[in-house]
């Protein structure tokens, strides 16, 4: 029994040696040359174009023996691209990574020489932090602040002006105070009185503003090694008397008979001497102009200023106890005294530090607890139902990483001599919110 040729399976084409062309190849004899099916299957080639061009087959396909035109001449180059095409070319990406690269290699390497040696990595900050650690011993327990030594530049402009002011206008309190020659902040207990009526220019009000003013001078405070420190001993001088909280008080304190109808405002002559009323004088109402003044008919407020005196050392202590003590009794004068017709505000220039320093106490308890929160939601926050995706065991060396972080630093700063602001202790809450192991 005789096959039909047609339906035999043609038999696989060998591959072609490197030096061999296809049209070599359709040189060849054989009987399936031009009659058999073709090589293999694929798309069939598109003709060549109308203008003549050499096509050339699709990447990866293998031209047929058939497809592959006769060798030819070699065709001519590419005419030269067009401007526009040139522009929709795309142009080389700028590298931007300059900074990114060699980190990513610096920590690659540091990666492997912590997984090469672990416990070197992991002893080592534990034994660096117990010496750092140490300096904390160095942290004030209750000392005072400085508001502006601690909280202003060491080598400010402002600071630096001031030594300027201070060499060329010279102020010597031994014998004459003159608050405007002082270039820093003069060490003052203020009181404020304020009449119930319309005017406290009434000798019966007066004599009440007066009571206040004795009560005040004779204040003395006792330290805790028996010392007594009265005002007359911490009070600005002038000519070896303490200077007057209020020149006009003090004239009618003297003169009791002075004529309150015919004060001028805010220049007022007193005895010779003239006489600035412009800041101890509060809620005025003025009558006709008399020269550069005008009459004073009303003075609603009457300001008395005890101005203490200024040094270094043990001038500046004596002055801080004596305030301190005004604060503590000046507040139950007016039940004391039995005011009617006045009311009575104090204040010092020490108010503002005190009340900063008390506020900062009441807030310092509250900073464990919102310390144990803050790390609690660090940790909580990066845990997931999902082991690849859960990061809480990062968070939680990330947190002690912190705490070793903020150890180490404060001990040396410390060590150093860098003196140590109540606010600081806010800055663990900032490095553990950017020690957070990202999200992801």
């Amino acid at each position: 029994m005789s096959l039909n040729p047609s339906k035999v399976a043609p038999e696989p084409e060998p591959e072609r040696e490197a030096g061999q062309g296809p049209g070599s190849e359709a040189q060849g004899p054989g009987p399936e040359a031009g009659s058999g099916p073709p090589a293999g299957p694929g798309p069939e080639p598109e003709p060549p174009s109308a203008e003549g061009q050499d096509w050339e087959p699709e990447r990866g396909q293998k031209p047929g023996p058939s497809a592959e035109p006769s060798p030819g001449p070699e065709a001519p180059p590419p005419p030269p691209a067009s401007r526009s095409e040139n522009l929709r070319a795309p142009r080389p990406r700028c590298h931007t990574n300059c900074l990114e690269a060699p980190l990513s290699r610096a920590f690659q390497r540091l990666g492997r020489k912590v997984g090469a040696h672990p416990w070197i990595f992991l002893l080592l900050p534990l034994a660096l932090t117990a010496v750092l650690g140490t300096g904390l011993m160095y942290l004030p327990r209750d000392g005072e602040e400085d508001l502006e030594e601690q909280y202003t530049p060491i080598g400010s402009p402002a600071k630096a002006e001031r030594r300027f002011v201070q060499t060329h206008f010279t102020a010597n309190d031994s014998l004459i105070f003159s608050i405007s020659r002082k270039s820093t902040e003069v060490p003052y207990a203020s009181v404020l009185v304020v009449s119930n009526t319309e005017t406290l220019l009434e000798p019966d009000i007066l004599e009440e503003i007066s009571k206040v003013d004795d009560a005040v001078q004779a204040l003395t405070v006792t330290q805790d090694n028996g010392t007594q420190i009265p005002y007359s001993e911490v009070c600005t001088k002038n000519q070896g008397s303490c200077v007057p909280p209020n020149p006009l008080l003090f004239a009618w304190k003297r003169n009791k008979g002075l004529n309150l109808r015919t004060i001028t405002f805010p220049i007022y002559s007193l005895a010779g001497q003239i006489v600035s009323l412009a800041n101890i004088l509060g809620g005025t109402v003025l009558g006709e102009s008399m020269g550069p003044s005008q009459l004073l008919l009303q003075a609603k407020a009457m300001r008395l200023q005890y101005y203490l005196e200024t040094g270094e050392g043990e001038e500046n202590e004596r002055s801080k106890a004596w305030m301190i003590h005004f604060l503590m009794k000046v507040g139950s004068l007016e039940e004391s005294l039995a005011l009617k017709k006045i009311q009575v505000v104090y204040f010092s220039s020490l108010s503002r530090q005190l009340e900063f320093e008390a506020t900062s106490m009441t807030v310092v308890p509250l900073f464990h607890l919102a310390y144990l929160l803050i790390i609690l939601f660090a940790i909580v926050s990066c845990y997931r139902c999902d082991c690849v995706r859960n990061k809480m065991w990062v968070a939680v060396f990330g947190v002690i990483s912190t705490a070793l972080a903020v150890v180490s630093g404060f001990g040396l700063m410390l060590y150093v001599g860098v003196p140590f602001v109540l606010i600081v202790a806010n800055s663990p809450f900032l490095i553990l919110g950017l020690k957070q192991p990202r999200k992801i």
